[in-house]
This record gives structure tokens, C-alpha cells and sequence, in this order.
């Protein structure tokens, strides 16, 4: 005749598979994170490519991020954004949705909220009054007298160009793109130091009183806690990519984003 397990034994096989699993889900959680962020950094390499494919048919200028005209056609007054222009080098809108997420290729101005993958707008053309001004932009500025060429991005190998940025349909996101004008400048007063707003969580749903033209943040999304161990992959200047956490790329002169 066959035993019954006991009560005791029954608890003890519970605990032992209690503790098993204590053990092993953070295990899966970080190989799933790190899963991630390795199609993320893989995905966006893409986008690196593009941007030098797109400089070798336009005498070596990157894309701009926006263009804003003096005297816009009445018919199509919205600005010209970057995603339309680089599409045909990558002919897959999913490049352009930060991996893991939600967001949507910005076909034009009316959804350029929706992206999750920002471009700076250091690189924006902005030929109206409010245009940057080359070596002193300000805050919310959002494109210089012309497009920027390679020759210019001097340090291409630190220059930053490319981040996962926060979304949403409607609101005051601007998913397409991030400023590097808007976050806090070098205490030692270098100018190249200067850094975009940058987060691991989502800056723009967490201030609702602030101006869209404020804001335009990077969001570190992968591994986000709120205490900036989060990661975003950056593409930089020389096409190279690399994954930093929020924390690092809040220290100053370690990416150099403003680099106009």
C-alpha cells in the first residue's frame, strides 16, 4: 500500500519550491532586460546607418531633424520632420519604435508625438526668428540658420544623436525628437557640456504644467527604477551605438549633445 505524503512533507516541497522560485525569476527578469536592450541597441544601429547613407546623397549634411520655414505653403504650413526622409534608407517603419513599446512611426507633423525614438534637434533648420544661435542656444530652441554638416560634428565618436524618447497620442509628447537645450548646463560653464533633459521614466507624463517646447526629454527606459539605472541605446555621430543608464548620461561631459 502506497504513503500518503504527511502535511509537514507537502510544506516542506512548497518551501523548497518557494525558495527555487525566489531564486530564479529575478534571474529571468534580468535575461529578458538584457534580451531587450540588445534588440533595442541592434535595432537602432539601423538608424546610424541610414543617417550616413542619407549624408552621402546630400554632400555630407546630416537629415534635419525639423524644418521651419519663414513663409511655409498655406496648404502645408507644419514643419518637415526626419523620420520620412530617413525611411526610404531603412524601408521599415519599426526601426523607428523603440523596442518594447507602444509607439508609432511619425508619418508627419499631426504624429510626431507618437515615435519613441527621438532624434536631436541640434540638427533642426529653423529659419524664422526663434532659430538657435550657433555656440550660445538657449532653451527651447529648436534649429539653427541651416543644416549641420559631418565636418562640423567634430568629436563624432562622442556626438549624440539618437535616443529612446517618451510617447503618447495627443498631450504634450514630441516623441520624434530630443532637445539638447532644455536640461542643465555645465556649472563649469562649458557650453558642449549642456545636456538634454534625461530620465528613466516618463518626464513628460510626470509634469503636466511644463510647455512641450520645455520638455523634449530622453527616456531611459529599459530597466527603469525612477532612480536612473534605467538605459537607453544613443547613436552616435560616427554611427557607432552604445546602451547608458540615465545616471551616467546625467554626468557632464560624458555625451556631448550640444554640439552647435
Amino acid at each position: 500500500m502506497k504513503k500518503a505524503f504527511t502535511l509537514i512533507e507537502l510544506l516542506v516541497v512548497i518551501a523548497i519550491i518557494a525558495i527555487l522560485a525566489a531564486i530564479l525569476f529575478p534571474v529571468f527578469a534580468q535575461a529578458k532586460l538584457a534580451a531587450k536592450k540588445s534588440r533595442a541597441l541592434a535595432q537602432m544601429k539601423q538608424l546610424g546607418t541610414a543617417i550616413y547613407m542619407y549624408a552621402t546623397d546630400y554632400d555630407d549634411y546630416f537629415v534635419p531633424s525639423s524644418i521651419r520655414l519663414l513663409n511655409p505653403d498655406p496648404a502645408d504650413p507644419n514643419p518637415a520632420i526626419w523620420p520620412p526622409k530617413v525611411l526610404p534608407y531603412i524601408k521599415n517603419q519599426e526601426i523607428f519604435v523603440a523596442h518594447d513599446t507602444n509607439g508609432k512611426f511619425a508619418t508627419d507633423w499631426s504624429v510626431r508625438q507618437n515615435q519613441s525614438v527621438g532624434y536631436t534637434d541640434a540638427a533642426g533648420v529653423d529659419l524664422t526668428a526663434t532659430q538657435c544661435t550657433e555656440g550660445a542656444a538657449v532653451a527651447g530652441c529648436e534649429g539653427f540658420a541651416g543644416a549641420v554638416n559631418f565636418s562640423q560634428a567634430e568629436e563624432s565618436a562622442n556626438i549624440g544623436l539618437f535616443a529612446t524618447t517618451p510617447h503618447g497620442v495627443g498631450g504634450k509628447w514630441r516623441g520624434y525628437v530630443f532637445n539638447p537645450y532644455n536640461g542643465p548646463n555645465d556649472p563649469g560653464g562649458v557650453y558642449k557640456n549642456g545636456l538634454p533633459i534625461i530620465a528613466d521614466y516618463d518626464y513628460v507624463a510626470a509634469n503636466p504644467s511644463l510647455a512641450p517646447g520645455a520638455m523634449k526629454p530622453i527616456y531611459a527606459r529599459y530597466g527603469g527604477d525612477g532612480n536612473g539605472n534605467g538605459m537607453t541605446p544613443v547613436i552616435f555621430a560616427d554611427t557607432h551605438a552604445k546602451m547608458f543608464s540615465a545616471k551616467y548620461m546625467n554626468g557632464f561631459g560624458k555625451v556631448i549633445w550640444r554640439f552647435r
